[in-house]
């Protein structure tokens, strides 16, 4: 028997769905940037959306409700940067979104005053903006709904975001807290990895007994 170490699992393409209000996929996505750093790894960021996930929802609370109304905006504006300037402009406006939202701790000065802050961070026309208000069933929102479609369609409609795709095989989350670094980022990869080679896995979870910890 060899006491050769097993070489690292790695796969080519991970896609990722995201909804930048969501705090447990800013997680997972911190997480799969360290991936990123020790795994032999292309990720593809998707655009899916809490806030048509729960149209129809007549029991969801009030506060939560309205925090849909205006999560809206956000998955609006980025789907018109990808539109029109570029693929590549999905993680950066993620990432400069979410970090307003999140680690930041500032949605309580409202998403859009957020976002606005973000195209000028990350150097994208201003009026970019002006698609926040957009008429349901316009091209933007066709756009939005099919990318969460792609995402929500491969999981199910009892899961929430983020979704991420191994090697094809996509599940929701990892839900995870604090997002692993370095190599103990890769090990959950390789695991995340092997139980989605498996036909007939679908589901581990627990009961989340702490918040998210964005350091």
């Amino acid at each position: 028997m060899s006491s050769e170490a097993t070489a690292p699992v790695t796969t080519a393409v991970a896609d990722f769905w995201f909804d930048p209000t969501c705090p447990w996929a800013w997680m997972t996505s911190r997480w799969i940037g360290e991936v990123e750093k020790v795994r032999d790894i292309t990720v593809r960021w998707h655009v899916m959306s809490l806030s048509v996930l729960n149209e129809g929802r007549d029991e969801l609370p009030e506060d939560y409700r309205k925090g849909l109304e205006e999560a809206w905006g956000p998955v609006r504006v980025i789907i018109a940067a990808q539109q029109r300037h570029g693929e590549e402009h999905v993680k950066t406006l993620y990432d400069a979104i979410g970090t307003r939202i999140h680690p930041q701790g500032r949605r309580d000065e409202g998403l859009k005053v957020l976002v606005v802050e973000a195209l000028a961070e990350v150097g994208l026309p201003a009026e970019l903006i002006e698609v926040w208000d957009n008429t349901p069933g316009d091209e933007i929102d066709t756009a939005l709904r099919a990318s969460h479609a792609e995402g929500i369609n491969q999981v199910g409609e009892e899961v929430g975001t983020p979704i991420v795709a191994f090697n094809g095989t996509a599940f929701f989350g990892p839900v995870i807290t604090p997002a692993p670094r370095g190599e103990e980022a890769g090990k959950l990869w390789d695991g995340a990895v092997l139980v989605a080679s498996y036909p007939g896995f679908y589901e581990i979870k627990r009961t989340r007994t702490q918040g998210p910890v964005f350091d």
